[in-house]
């Protein structure tokens, strides 16, 4: 089983380096971001598996940080915060978290913590792949295992980065993805030039989605961010 990328938001350094000293001698691989807005950019860019989230950043509530991830992501979030109120653990589970670590807390509840995580991420992984060799989308269809997409039944002719681009968004179905993870994800960098490309590339490929005036909005542009493949029903 491979492990997951974790993404380390806490600007206390004893504890960031309490938190990662044992992420590294248990074989994960991790990030780390002191502030809010730190974090925001490196989820985006780097899509990581688990977020481990302090409440208490210096830029921003880490409250605000899961709902911005929130808005384009179901990635994974763990907050590990000294408030032990009721009312902050809803807060943040009501926001979007999955967890809630209260600290002090000891090095094998962490592990403990992502174990459960892993499995369950896991878990989900195995059925997408299992119900996932082909995908369906009103009149779109995807056969993964074939290479190749049909719209209302005619094949689509794309190009290999069309192609890969409709996969990404279709195994992302209803999930905004930002400029900087798709290039990332398409040509392995994410630089100006490469947004300019996406932005080519994405209007041919939606030309040939919706081929006509009145055809279903199947890809949505968020202006600025990324794109979405819309759920059609």
């Amino acid at each position: 089983m491979n492990k997951p990328l974790i993404l380390v938001v806490e600007d206390d350094p004893p504890v960031r380096n309490l938190i990662t000293t044992t992420l590294k001698m248990n074989d994960y691989r991790y990030l780390t971001a002191a502030g809010g807005e730190t974090a925001i950019l490196e989820a985006s860019s780097h899509n990581p598996d688990i977020v481990l989230l302090d409440l208490g950043l210096p830029d921003m509530d880490g409250v605000q940080v899961i709902r911005s991830i929130r808005s384009w992501s179901n990635l994974p979030i763990i907050v590990i915060s000294a408030r032990s109120e009721d009312g902050d653990k809803i807060e943040a589970l009501d926001a979007g978290a999955d967890d809630y670590l209260t600290k002090p807390f000891s090095v094998e509840e962490l592990l403990a913590r992502l174990r459960v995580t892993q499995r369950r991420l896991s878990y989900m992984t195995a059925e997408m792949l299992s119900a996932s060799s082909v995908f369906v989308n009103g009149k779109l269809k995807v056969d993964y295992a074939g290479g190749c997409a049909y719209l209302d039944g005619q094949e689509l002719h794309l190009t290999p980065i069309e192609y890969k681009l409709l996969c990404l968004l279709a195994r992302n179905v209803g999930k905004v993805l930002t400029h900087t993870f798709i290039t990332q994800n398409i040509w392995g960098r994410s630089w100006d030039n490469d947004v300019a490309s996406l932005r080519v590339f994405m209007a041919t490929l939606r030309k040939k989605l919706e081929p006509t005036p009145d055809s279903p909005q199947v890809i949505q542009t968020h202006i600025g961010v990324g794109y979405r493949m819309m759920k059609v029903e």
